[in-house]
């Protein structure tokens, strides 16, 4: 008996010494805080240059990390480039080439817009950080899909607060808005989990930020993946008053602007602030970034010294602001000037988790080899954007855009960023070979799952020969 009282003994304190190993390796997680803005200009951040926007936060986190002055997204509008950060794929591969924005969808279209959405059969980033142990929130907009099946909350986060759709006011909606407005209002109103739907008092960038550090608190013991999507600065143009007033020299909409920028970085600050106080901060991974270009015909937004605009193809509709902070393992006040993409970030947070690779077959790459230096190559040759018959392949520094109704242009990004001098008649034989390995990447690409009515392609086109000549410098 006394021996099988020693070796229960035993048992027992050899198993509370694994838990406890297990759980200082759980600790030894990061936790992970993507911050995502909507709509802001590539040169509207102090970080970026700008002498206007007052973003003190952001530019901490900056000083604190790694800015990549080469960040791209996977499209040039809200829902595809949030389906690629999503999925860590181009989401052409699974048919998610169009805008989400039923309201535009053409009489052929396969699906209707309550259709429209992630495809299910899609492995989501919150997916993959669940199966590592992680604590999952969604915070502010989703705009991956209106009906349930495509909620938050089936895919892959155990906690949501925002709203399903693309926009919203930034103050609570009354019982007369919902009242005189459109069968979709739903998908603007805040939702709590799923299928409450309360509205909070205050600016909504507050309100969220705010949200985003009560989670942090509440999971501190826990390895945990914040997504905090605010929908700043995107439209309608509707700053707190408090803001406006400290841009006095400012008017009209560029002075709405900066102050919903500085609600976006204070509401930020809530999240940073946060980490330091628990002393999670330095094994937190942090990145800002944004979902496209922006809209300077919409939101005022700056995006020099890049030419184009959200919605085209030109480096001011997809190449964004975009910065990582991981002091326990990147050092500080570093620049990293090889392009990245959004894709990247899903397999770097699953190899940051432990995992060895995602199961999908993703088109990301882990960043986290490049930021170390342990691999000093470019963390890819080519990339690709495609809508509709637009397309664009970047190889190298060398950037071709196909257009459905004129000549290619080429563009080599290290002498020309701004895109200004068009190198097609000048090398032809380039042209031809990257028109061959654009077509080679459509060949593996789905069908698109929806189609929208030409007049928006054209209006693109028009925006972006309206934003041809970039300024000079951020303001």
């Amino acid at each position: 008996m006394r021996t099988l009282v020693l070796v229960c003994l035993s048992f027992l304190t050899c198993f509370g010494a694994f838990n406890a190993a297990a759980t200082q390796g759980n600790k030894k997680q990061p936790n992970i805080v993507l911050i995502f803005a909507d709509d802001a200009g590539y040169g509207d951040f102090g970080f970026q240059g700008s002498n206007i926007m007052k973003t003190p936060q952001l530019d901490k986190l900056a000083n604190g990390g790694v800015r990549f002055t080469q960040g791209y997204v996977s499209d040039a509008t809200c829902g595809p480039s949030r389906a690629g950060l999503m999925t860590g794929k181009y989401q052409q591969r699974f048919g998610y080439e169009e805008i989400n924005v039923p309201g535009f969808m053409s009489p052929n279209s396969a699906l209707d817009g309550a259709e429209m959405g992630l495809p299910l059969d899609q492995t989501t980033m919150a997916d993959y950080l669940k199966k590592q142990g992680y604590k999952t929130a969604a915070f502010g907009k989703w705009h991956l899909g209106s009906a349930d099946r495509f909620h938050p909350l089936n895919r892959g986060f155990d906690e949501f607060l925002g709203f399903r759709g693309g926009d919203r006011s930034y103050y609570a909606y009354t019982a007369k808005d919902e009242k005189n407005a459109n069968a979709q209002f739903f998908d603007k109103k805040l939702e709590h989990g799923m299928g409450v739907f309360k509205e909070e008092p205050g600016y909504l960038t507050d309100v969220l930020g705010k949200a985003a550090a009560q989670y942090i608190e509440k999971n501190k013991d826990n390895p945990f993946f914040i997504y905090l999507a605010f929908n700043a600065v995107h439209t309608p143009m509707e700053a707190d008053p408090k803001d406006l007033a400290k841009f006095p020299h400012l008017t009209g909409t560029r002075k709405e602007l900066a102050a919903m920028t500085l609600s976006l970085d204070r509401a930020s600050g809530y999240v940073l602030d946060k980490l330091e106080e628990l002393g999670l901060a330095d094994n937190t991974i942090v990145v800002f970034s944004n979902d496209n270009g922006g809209p300077s015909d919409k939101n005022a937004s700056n995006n020099a010294p890049l030419a184009g605009t959200k919605s085209n193809q030109l480096e001011g509709g997809i190449r964004v602001p975009f910065l990582m902070r991981w002091p326990a393992k990147i050092k500080a006040q570093q620049t990293y000037d090889y392009p990245v993409s959004t894709l990247d970030l899903l397999p770097t947070f699953y190899a940051a988790a432990g995992a060895d690779k995602p199961a999908d077959d993703v088109d990301g790459v882990d960043l986290l080899p490049y930021l170390t230096g342990e691999n000093t190559a470019r963390p890819h040759q080519t990339m690709f954007w495609k809508k509709e018959n637009r397309a664009v392949i970047r190889d190298g520094d060398w950037k071709l855009i196909r257009f459905p109704d004129r000549p290619a242009e080429l563009y080599n990004l290290a002498d020309d960023i701004g895109e200004q001098n068009n190198l097609a008649a000048k090398y032809p034989e380039r042209v031809k070979s990257m028109f061959k390995s654009l077509f080679s990447w459509e060949l593996t690409l789905e069908r698109p799952r929806w189609l929208l009515k030409r007049q928006y392609e054209k209006y693109d086109i028009d925006r972006m020969d309206k934003y041809r000549l970039p300024a000079t410098q951020p303001e």
